[in-house]
């Protein structure tokens, strides 16, 4: 099966990171606004922490997580588990974030 293609494992990865790091920029940016956190588990860590330091604790936990499911590139399903993240990641930040970053403009 093509997903088990390490370089499509890598891009997929990588696809992965940068969505990591947009949801991050974006939830810091907007976190002032009236959209704010809709995770209640970030949101509280937040009022804890801070917003800098609770954004930085779940995106690296994120990344880690995506760096261990990397090291098992080439087994059955992983490419599968990068391939979904994506899709959520995507349908569930990366469209709301962008279709109110493009309405501001």
């Amino acid at each position: 099966m093509f997903l088990r293609d390490t370089r499509i494992v890598h891009r997929l990865f990588l696809l992965n990171i940068c969505l990591q790091v947009f949801d991050g920029v974006a939830t810091y940016q907007a976190v002032g606004s009236p959209a704010g956190e809709g995770n209640p588990l970030v949101a509280a860590v937040m009022a804890e922490l801070g917003i800098g330091y609770a954004l930085l604790l779940f995106k690296v936990k994120a990344c880690g997580c995506l760096v261990m499911l990397r090291h098992m590139a080439g087994r059955a399903l992983v490419g599968l588990a990068f391939t979904l993240l994506a899709a959520t990641y995507g349908a569930l930040s990366f469209l709301p974030w962008m279709s109110r970053i493009l309405a501001m403009l």
